[in-house]
């Protein structure tokens, strides 16, 4: 079992993986060890040499009596790294980690590659915590260890995998009542958000769109004023190597072990089809579904704003009247009636044909794709143009 000792302290690490791999140190939150990324370790390891730590109060690591700061806690990262022979590494922290991370890059500038700060926050509400730490110290981390663990995870996964939540909270009930309340100092006392934006280093924020402790609203759309920090969201709450493992794998790997210029092509891809669905469709229909993005549903939206909207309706050869109709007649002889009538009111309310162009599109189709197809693409059309002089 590997230990360094800092100040009269052990800290407990494990370095695993192959040595040619780049190194990811890999934080906790509060109330955990590092067996917090069991679940997320073999989806890391094809890339990755991996550094967990137990941070100070928790796990393997001692539990010393007094509050803890993040900078002692960033300092023990340093520690570690020294003694695993690191000179410099991507960061991951989740929660108290990711606060951690957020001073390590700050204090140890030189340590830091990259982060990725996952369901955390520059800012937390300190009376809240002192009302915590005061439970602790008085009864125990029992006393808190159902809340935080109500916290932790969704009520639906917590549901169905009984056993995970079961053994993260007699994990709190076992730690230490001096280590839970010293890492809560750290938390209550930080003072990052009027310093992150120093941060230097490439930076993924990372949500969890269940988190209640540190939703995007409030703590990670903050994060985002760190210098060109990126942001995905992915399912669950607010432990995402436990409850989200892959998608949280898939954006660590896409971030950390992707390619620059790769990435950089597919955004300016993505700017390039944005522009035209909204010159097809309208700034307002637009705004509304990329503000109903979820995890689940961002990637295909990516990618037929790429390729669609960027590659397809981008082509010279047709001007966008031309497509508008040859969308029409399409999905209409097909029966994909919400994208026929997406494109009706759009083009009727952006003036890209006319109702006469559109009854003949119909008309056309009836001929060719059968009266069916045709008499159910007049009647949703109807619809749609009784609505728009309704509302005009």
């Amino acid at each position: 079992m590997a230990m360094t000792i800092r100040g009269g302290v052990r800290l407990h690490w494990r370095l695993e993986g192959a040595a040619d791999r780049p190194v990811l140190v890999l934080l906790n939150s509060i109330g955990t060890d590092l067996s917090l990324w069991d679940r997320t370790v073999p989806l890391l390891l094809p890339a990755f040499r991996l550094l967990r730590i137990d941070t100070r109060g928790a796990g393997g690591s001692d539990a010393p009596d007094g509050d803890y700061s993040l900078s002692m806690l960033a300092d023990d990262v340093v520690g570690v790294m020294d003694d695993a022979g690191i000179a410099r590494a991507a960061v991951a922290g989740v929660s108290l980690g990711g606060m951690v991370a957020m001073q390590l890059a700050l204090d140890h500038a030189d340590r830091v590659s990259a982060l990725a700060l996952i369901c955390t926050s520059a800012t937390m509400d300190p009376a809240a915590w002192q009302t915590r730490i005061d439970t602790v110290r008085a009864q125990g981390t029992a006393a808190i260890a159902a809340m935080a663990v109500g916290r932790f995870l969704s009520s639906g996964f917590a549901a169905r995998h009984s056993g995970i939540a079961e053994t993260l909270r007699d994990g709190i009930v076992r730690q230490a009542d001096a280590g839970y309340a010293g890492a809560g100092a750290a938390i209550r006392d930080m003072a990052l958000a009027g310093r992150i934006a120093a941060i230097a280093v490439p930076t993924l924020v990372v949500t969890a769109m269940l988190d209640v402790s540190t939703p995007y609203a409030g703590h990670g759309e903050h994060l985002l004023t760190i210098p060109g920090a990126r942001h995905v969201g992915i399912e669950g709450a607010h432990l995402p190597p436990i409850e989200a493992p892959a998608a949280l794998a898939s954006a660590l790997r896409g971030f950390l072990d992707g390619d620059d210029a790769v990435n950089a092509a597919a955004d300016t891809l993505f700017d390039a089809g944005l522009l035209n669905r909204r010159r097809v469709l309208g700034d307002a229909w637009v705004d509304a579904s990329l503000a109903k993005r979820t995890p689940f549903t961002a990637d295909f939206q990516a990618m037929i704003t790429r390729i669609a909207w960027g590659e397809i309706w981008g082509r010279p050869g047709l001007d966008d009247r031309t497509r508008r109709l040859l969308v029409l007649a399409i999905t209409c002889a097909l029966g994909r009636w919400e994208e026929f009538a997406l494109h009706v009111r759009a083009g009727l309310r952006e003036g890209g044909f006319t109702t006469d162009e559109l009854k003949e599109v119909l008309m056309q189709t009836a001929i060719y794709a059968g009266v069916p197809a045709a008499n159910t693409g007049f009647a949703e059309a109807q619809k749609i143009i009784a609505m728009l002089e309704q509302d005009a």
